[in-house]
């Protein structure tokens, strides 16, 4: 059996169509030209191959003047276009929660691209990584991160107001001759030709109260979304892995042999898929955790002992160590910095 091949979320189609529009280009002509026939009503779940929806940017790059234009997705999206995970992003808390839901969830927006969410001094790196060689080199490559990246902070300014501007910038791609697009759109400088492509919120952003939020609608929309996943990734490893390491935590974590079993696969050979995607059994248990444990936390009804057993770990000094490495602060500190900005 073959690669699995990369899709894209097909209600994400409207963006690019208003996107190429805004420019006078034929969006349907040249979706046409691309190998793209979409029905008159697109599901909820539908999806278009990645390669022809890369392609359609590759007939409209040389029609384009503007080398800034994926920027101006931005003015193009709405939250339905994203699907159950837009609706899960409205009703998100603050920016963090809603970033940990991208960072989650972001293969059902597209296979061939992914965000992560990593805790700096300052606050919080938002970085995406768009699978499609190196931008400073690919032209589609450098607009898809611009565009990528340009949505990601727009989401968060529909949230948290227009006013928001990150504290840093960084893009993989080669300094245009005018910096003055992207610097208006970030509104602060911007470095090109870095190793990653990213931006940083500061913490107080990150973590103010967002007026949208919506704690129930929230946990229903994970519920659905963790659904949409299951299905999505019913072939991928990783997921599977992953579900595995999750049913069994509470009895404390279970071995990569124990896993592999499960899986119905050898040691041996859940070792090399997981290579493959550049992880180890190890990361991607902790990563599991993790991932978890942020969940956990921001619930005030649970102690932190619960949260330590539900997550296998065997006292709670062990959970707080892990806990101080993921996020540089303790779990009790965590969650009364959450309590405070809730309060003011």
């Amino acid at each position: 059996m073959g690669k699995p091949q990369d899709t894209v979320l097909a209600s994400m189609r409207p963006i690019m169509r208003r996107l190429l529009e805004m420019y006078g280009l034929d969006s349907g002509a040249l979706a046409r030209r691309a190998g793209i026939v979409l029905p008159e009503v697109i599901g909820p779940t539908d999806r278009i191959a990645a390669d022809k929806a890369d392609a359609v940017l590759q007939l409209a790059i040389p029609l384009i003047r503007d080398p800034a234009f994926g920027l101006q997705v931005a003015r193009c999206w709405h939250p339905a276009n994203l699907g159950v995970l837009g609706y899960a992003w409205l009703s998100s808390s603050t920016l963090r929660t809603g970033l940990r839901r991208m960072e989650r969830y972001h293969r059902l927006i597209g296979d061939r691209g992914a965000t992560e969410i990593e805790e700096v001094p300052r606050g919080i790196k938002v970085r995406f990584w768009g699978k499609r060689g190196d931008p400073a080199e690919v032209p589609v490559a450098a607009v898809v991160v611009d565009m990528a990246i340009a949505l990601l902070l727009d989401m968060c300014r529909m949230n948290a107001g227009a006013a928001l501007r990150p504290l840093a910038v960084s893009l993989r791609r080669r300094k245009p001759e005018s910096t003055a697009p992207y610097e208006r759109f970030f509104g602060c400088p911007v470095r090109f030709g870095a190793a990653e492509n990213f931006f940083v919120l500061s913490r107080d952003d990150a973590d103010a109260l967002l007026p949208s939020s919506n704690k129930q609608l929230a946990t229903v929309f994970d519920s659905m979304l963790g659904a949409e996943l299951a299905l999505h990734d019913k072939s991928d490893v990783i997921a599977r892995c992953r579900a595995a390491v999750l049913e069994h935590l509470t009895s404390g974590e279970v071995s990569e042999e124990e896993t592999a079993k499960l899986l119905h696969m050898s040691p041996r050979t859940l070792q090399r898929k997981l290579a493959e995607a550049s992880l180890t059994y190890q990361q991607l248990v902790d990563a599991t955790r993790r991932d978890l444990a942020l969940r956990y936390v921001v619930d005030a009804g649970r102690s932190i002992s619960d949260i330590t057993f539900s997550l296998g770990f065997s006292q709670p000094s062990t959970f707080t160590r892990a806990f101080k490495r993921w996020t540089g602060r303790s779990p009790t500190d965590y969650r009364a910095g959450l309590a405070a900005v809730t309060a003011a």
